[in-house]
């Protein structure tokens, strides 16, 4: 009951009649202090009274002028009390310039214009001041948890204002921190910007701070893997809102989550320029091998979000494929979608898919990956990464495909495994083929992706949930980093972009040592590393490499014009070369000579080094 007529006190309707009361108060007020708290003789009471009607209507229309009704009690602030004050001189102006013209303000004490006006203001203020404090007082005997809020910006300020609105909310706000200086000493809603974020441990001691909300959607992964590093030294629990990408609609508060690694490493939002896109894909039949995998699925998504004619997903996982359509077609139930079981070394399979789809476009994501399985198992990194390469190009220029992009990776940049040596490969013989018929080839390189299968965060998530041991292989070998949906945007935008030949290389920031992503997520699980989880440094595998590299020495970066995509002007490439070493490697493949197919593979990419070898 109590809480429905607070709800109607904060009616605009109510607040104004509240406002009219006032008036009168404040009209006959001036009189009275004028004569000394005593009785107001005549004639000036018979004025006050005659004048009163004019006087609330006035002043009541130069309320709504000065929009004294915008915001609510809960937060009003200095601009109201500004605003407050404002109306009221404004209106006692107007009331005086009215009243002269019609009685020359006959029996009206001067001393009653200043009064009035300061006693108005009085009534006005008071009332918010007092309904405010009440509420940020309740905020105090919230149950929820007492928190720090870094970041003071536009979602900080949503988030603070979600938390304050119920009092069933899970945190109480009680301070900000901001690194911009110029909103120290600032208050929002109530809550006061406290400093800097280097003052986050300091004031969790000093506020007596139970958790700390992140609201900071915008920041890189730079910024985050600074703050989170700070929060850890609090040993508090730490949430987060999503990136800007991933922010939905509704109250932020809902939406705050435990930081993931994903928050730490990946977090710098990729602008695209969706009118471009849609004008490359409205329309168009777009096929995509490997569809059920990390890349190829994510790549499937993202371009379904545009007008296409169909989309073709290719996949010789029989429940990688079955996933995938199952998820495409419940997101996008009016796309028209084909899911075709096959294998990308099938030439026929291929053939038969072009031929039945006619493909406007072929993303070609379909490859092995997992550098130490592959390393013993040559014949089959090749047979799959070069041959199928080689056969779904082949196909696409037989059946005049308009475009064929092929996803790279940079293992392929001066390789020192079998992975990284059948992936320079593959990019030779798309070089090779483009130019020989109406088919633009283009490739498109990136380092490691977050979550994807065979990758170090799903391995170490499973060892952190296991209770340890985190194994890296050397305290100071990195590698670069970007999340998959953002490699699949920047993907479609180098397809968009690409005229043929084209060796695109995706910006991928600083390389992040992984011993540093080991002792993150442990403690983003909760766990302090080398305590309750250790990390166990077992040594360079056979194949792996220090540093990784985005392109090679010969290949002169360039520009695009457009962030995080770069050009790597790819060296020339001589077709009946390539096509003799990579016939030779088939036949090779089809015998099962796996020395043969190294050989080959050595012939074709001489840049090939195996770590600890002289070939």
């Amino acid at each position: 009951m109590i809480r429905a007529h607070l709800d109607k006190l904060r009616s605009r309707t109510v607040i104004f009649l509240h406002d009219l009361l006032m008036v009168p108060l404040a009209w006959f007020g001036a009189y009275w202090l004028r004569f000394n708290l005593s009785e107001v003789p005549e004639p000036h009471l018979s004025v006050a009274i005659k004048w009163l009607p004019l006087v609330v209507v006035i002043q009541g229309v130069v309320f709504r002028l000065f929009g004294l009704y915008r915001g609510i009690w809960r937060f009003a602030s200095m601009p109201d009390l500004l605003r407050i004050a404002k109306a009221s001189a404004s209106g006692i102006i107007l009331i005086v310039a009215v009243l002269f013209f019609l009685d020359r303000l006959d029996a009206v004490p001067r001393s009653v214009i200043p009064l009035y006006t300061l006693l108005l203001v009085l009534f006005l203020s008071t009332p918010r001041a007092l309904y405010r404090m009440w509420k940020d007082r309740s905020v105090h005997l919230m149950n929820g948890r007492r928190a720090l809020i870094v970041g003071a910006g536009k979602a900080g300020e949503t988030l603070v204002r979600d938390l304050l609105r119920s009092a069933e909310s899970a945190f109480a706000p009680v301070a900000f921190v901001d690194d911009d200086p110029h909103k120290r000493g600032w208050e929002i809603h109530g809550v006061r910007v406290r400093g800097a974020c280097d003052r986050i441990p300091s004031l969790v001691e000093k506020l007596d701070i139970e958790a700390i909300l992140i609201a900071m959607p915008s920041a890189g992964d730079r910024e985050m893997r600074r703050i989170v590093e700070i929060c850890e030294t609090t040993g508090l629990p730490f949430l987060t809102l999503p990136s800007v990408r991933d922010m939905w609609s509704g109250r932020l508060s809902d939406a705050l989550r435990d930081v993931s690694i994903e928050d730490l490493l990946g977090r710098a939002p990729v602008r695209l320029d969706s009118a471009e896109l849609a004008g490359y894909l409205d329309g168009k039949c777009i096929m995509v091998t490997g569809g059920g995998g990390s890349i190829g699925s994510e790549l499937c998504k993202q371009i379904a979000r545009f007008s296409l004619g169909r989309l073709v997903v290719f996949e010789r996982s029989e429940f990688n494929l079955y996933r995938i359509e199952l998820e495409l077609r419940r997101s996008f139930p009016e796309m028209e979608i084909h899911a075709v079981l096959g294998d990308v070394t099938d030439a026929v399979a291929i053939r038969r898919a072009i031929d039945v789809h006619a493909p406007a476009v072929i993303f070609h994501a379909a490859a092995y990956k997992h550098v130490p399985l592959l390393q013993q198992q040559v014949r089959e990194a090749a047979f799959n990464n070069v041959i199928g390469t080689r056969t779904v190009a082949e196909a696409a220029v037989e059946r005049g495909v308009g475009e064929f992009v092929l996803i790279s990776t940079d293992k392929a940049v001066n390789p020192t495994n079998v992975m990284g040596a059948t992936k320079r490969a593959a990019e030779l013989v798309v070089q090779s083929y483009n130019g020989e018929a109406a088919t633009r080839f283009i490739t498109v390189r990136f380092g490691n992706v977050l979550g994807s299968a065979g990758s170090v965060v799903p391995l170490f998530r499973e060892q952190i949930r296991n209770g340890g041991p985190v194994t890296v292989t050397h305290p100071e070998v990195t590698r670069f980093f970007m999340t998959i949906p953002e490699a699949c945007q920047l993907i479609m935008k180098a397809a968009a972009t690409g005229q043929g030949g084209e060796v695109f290389v995706l910006d991928m920031g600083e390389p992040i040592r992984i011993g540093y992503l080991a002792e993150q997520m442990i403690r983003l699980s909760g766990k302090r590393p080398g305590e309750d989880i250790a990390i166990e440094y077992i040594g360079l595998r056979p194949g792996e490499k220090m540093h990784e590299e985005l392109f090679l020495g010969t290949e002169q970066l360039q520009p695009t014009g457009y962030a995080k995509l770069m050009l790597a002007q790819a060296t020339f490439c001589d077709r009946s070369v390539v096509a003799a070493r990579i016939a030779a490697m088939d036949a090779a493949c089809r015998s099962f000579d796996q020395e043969a197919v190294r050989q080959e593979l050595c012939q074709l990419v001489p840049e090939y080094r195996e770590t600890g070898t002289e070939n």
